[in-house]
């Protein structure tokens, strides 16, 4: 079982891993919406969207063992 002290670790390596991806989304978002001319505009707005959906689920995924390593005791 792991301990807290792991869990904790684990979870900042979740958030710092959705800090990139939290900036590189959006700009690849907007890049897709300001070049609709191209013929990659439609895979560029898939991949954004997708590192978008993967930043929140990571951070989401760091929290929750963050709170989990820090209220659950010793069980």
């Amino acid at each position: 079982m792991s301990t807290n002290k792991d869990l904790l670790s684990k979870g900042v390596k979740h958030l710092f891993a959705a800090l990139p991806l939290m900036f590189i989304g959006p700009s690849l978002f907007y890049n897709a919406l300001m070049n609709k001319h191209t013929n990659w505009h439609y895979l560029v707005l898939v991949i954004a969207c997708s590192i978008c959906i993967a930043s929140v689920f990571l951070a989401f995924k760091g929290l929750q063992t963050i709170i989990k390593s820090l209220f659950d005791g010793d069980k």
